[in-house]
């Protein structure tokens, strides 16, 4: 894994829910840009510690931090321990850990929407206000928050996460307002439709069949056939926006929600 271009040299990232998929995409961009890497996980172990395995192998550093999100203890811990690892430093924090479960508003208890909105937008809320408590005793730093393009285009049965999303884009805003005077930039990224290869290894390239085409071929025929560029995103797509917000070149850049859906939301919709 050589060093793209080291816009992110002497870095230190907290990624959280990079075990698999777009949190994957995300760490090895870092990672691939110069920074160390914190890749979080709450029970895909083995998948974090390949892909820290795999960060190691190539030259860089990464290191596997396990813990709740849906705990506001466990949050403030996760980012005190990629601090104390960063030797004392946070850099920025990619808050990519979420669920997207499928259920219907009229069947849908409190205590399923809780579930979503915990995951989701709470742990958002907790690793941020502790990252920010580092970054300014640094004089700085990033945090970006991994939307949807669902934050402003709701699907059914996703009305769970589709407020989650929308909230965090408005956290991001909020937070962007709070913390600019100390150094902080806070922005989201909105990703469309991802895909994510089967195996541990880059999607850039295209030749692994994606689960998505396997598991659900009429919807990702649907959006071939829509999206303007003609493919589905990979986790790479989103990990060069992360990385782009997190570098010197986005320094006046903070409160936005950068979509990310080969074109999607620009499609009509009458």
């Amino acid at each position: 894994m050589p060093v793209v271009s080291g816009l992110l040299e002497g870095q230190v990232a907290l990624v959280t829910g990079a075990g698999g998929g777009i949190g994957r995409g995300i760490a090895l961009r870092f990672a691939e840009e110069g920074a160390a890497v914190a890749v979080h996980c709450r029970t895909a172990v083995g998948a974090a510690r390949d892909l820290a395995a795999r960060i190691g192998g190539a030259g860089g550093r990464a290191v596997v931090l396990q813990a709740d999100l849906t705990v506001e203890d466990e949050c403030r811990r996760l980012v005190g321990d990629a601090a104390e690892w960063g030797g004392g430093r946070l850099t920025a924090l990619v808050n990519n850990a979420g669920v997207q479960p499928v259920q219907e508003l009229a069947g849908m208890t409190a205590t399923d929407w809780r579930a979503v909105v915990d995951t989701n937008l709470s742990s958002v809320f907790a690793c941020t206000q502790a990252a920010v408590q580092v970054m300014r005793e640094a004089g700085g730093g990033t945090v970006t928050h991994i939307a949807s393009i669902e934050a402003t285009h709701p699907a059914p049965m996703h009305a769970h996460y589709c407020a989650s999303k929308a909230a965090v884009v408005m956290h991001a805003r909020s937070a962007a307002l709070e913390y600019g005077p100390f150094g902080i930039r806070v922005n989201t990224v909105s990703p469309g439709l991802v895909d994510f290869p089967r195996a541990l290894g880059s999607a850039r390239a295209g030749e692994t069949p994606g689960r998505l085409a396997e598991d659900w071929p009429e919807g990702v025929r649907r959006w071939r056939r829509a999206v303007p560029t003609g493919r589905l995103g990979r986790p790479e797509d989103i990990g060069d926006a992360c990385v782009f917000l997190a570098s010197p070149l986005a320094s006046w850049i903070t409160g936005h929600d950068l979509v990310v859906d080969g074109g999607m939301s620009a499609r009509p919709t009458w």
